[in-house]
């Protein structure tokens, strides 16, 4: 089967979609299909290479607003493409666009990774076109069943789409270096608490900050700047006395996580927004048998943690809340045994890289059979 897969960006860019969606290009690449990634690029310039086996067209990009890039170039990548099926990943209003009005006549699937929460300007005026995809999609992919039943745009087509929790190489935290972990823990004696990700204004990384006034041990915050300064973040840590027990690290190459997983004592997500749709650092603290704090804001992230089985969930914006479920974990190391042994099969039969492909695969047999007047037709290519 030839794929065309669509999104905003792409490796070498970085983050939770372009990572995904990179896995699941080079995971079905793998299993004999051909691939093609139609993004926009970095510069005005059009791009076409080849990476881990899938094509990738990245189209000029003129500018970019709201975080959404302007790239008309798009629009005739698209009108080129002739792929047997084609996958929107959204949010991304300039992909919907392309493929709109200059898109191939194919049976179209959508994943769904997250309502636009921030942009409600730009969500005004994308909302009729979102809708109208969405119903022009032959199957609708969802990471959680949380996410089909709160999304105002989901929950009105729940019954074309299709709960596919997102998969990673859990071998990967397996086996991480001894000498590693040794050498995290010599420099920072525990307990430690373990958070990674982009310092975004909806991580919540300020209240893991204001938790561990209330908690034991030290933090570790594995992330890079974004729209929360780091600055601002070490002077919260300053202002309440707990400078010396939390510490901004910036870990350059994603080889080196798998040991501080294994160095930590448990995982904090503390995301405070709805863009926190999913949260795939709780699988990789999961493969590492790692115990996860997690907040409950109707998304994904309790789907992923399980409350008193895997991990415990606290209300968002509630650093007493976190605090408490940090030390009750960091105090009981039979209750932190438990959840990480409970984490760790639960990653290995829900959200392992290879039962991902096999649930987009089936999608993806599903989707000729929704759309009425295309004809299926396999690449002879």
């Amino acid at each position: 089967m030839h794929i065309l897969q669509v999104y905003k960006d792409y490796f070498p860019i970085l983050g939770g979609i372009e990572n995904h969606l990179r896995m699941l290009s080079e995971g079905l690449v793998a299993r004999g299909h051909r691939v093609t990634v139609l993004t926009s690029g970095r510069t005005r310039h059009d791009e076409i290479y080849e990476i881990g086996g899938v094509r990738v067209i990245a189209a000029g990009r003129l500018a970019t607003v709201a975080s959404a890039p302007l790239s008309p170039a798009l629009l005739t990548h698209a009108a080129r493409q002739r792929p047997d099926l084609v996958h929107l990943h959204m949010p991304d209003p300039t992909g919907d666009v392309a493929l709109t009005l200059a898109g191939p006549r194919a049976p179209l699937v959508v994943s769904y990774h997250s309502d636009i929460v921030r942009q409600r300007h730009l969500l005004t005026l994308y909302a009729p076109l979102l809708r109208r995809t969405l119903r022009r999609a032959a199957r609708i992919i969802a990471a959680s069943p949380a996410y089909v039943r709160s999304s105002p745009f989901l929950a009105p087509l729940a019954g074309r789409c299709a709960v596919v929790p997102y998969g990673i190489d859990l071998a990967r935290f397996a086996h991480p270096d001894p000498a590693k972990i040794a050498a995290i823990r010599a420099r920072y004696p525990g307990p430690l608490a373990l958070f990674v990700g982009r310092l975004r204004y909806y991580k919540g990384v300020d209240q893991l900050v204001r938790a561990m006034a209330l908690a034991p041990g030290r933090a570790l915050i594995i992330g890079a700047d974004a729209t929360v300064r780091r600055a601002d973040l070490e002077q919260l840590a300053q202002d309440l006395g707990v400078a010396d027990r939390v510490h901004f690290l910036s870990v350059e190459d994603d080889a080196e996580l798998p040991a501080y997983y294994h160095a930590a004592d448990l995982l904090v997500l503390p995301s405070v927004e709805r863009s926190e749709a999913f949260g795939i650092v709780q699988i990789e603290a999961q493969a590492a048998g790692l115990p996860v704090v997690a907040t409950e804001l109707g998304t994904g992230t309790s789907y992923v943690t399980l409350h008193g089985q895997t991990g415990i969930v606290v209300p968002p914006s509630d650093p007493q809340a976190l605090g408490r479920a940090i030390r009750v974990i960091m105090e009981s190391e039979t209750l932190a045994r438990a959840f990480g042994a409970a984490g760790r099969r639960r990653a290995e039969t829900e959200f392992s890289l290879s039962r991902m492909l096999d649930r987009v695969e089936a999608v993806y047999a599903e989707a000729p059979d929704k759309v009425s007047g295309v004809r299926w037709q396999r690449d002879s290519s």
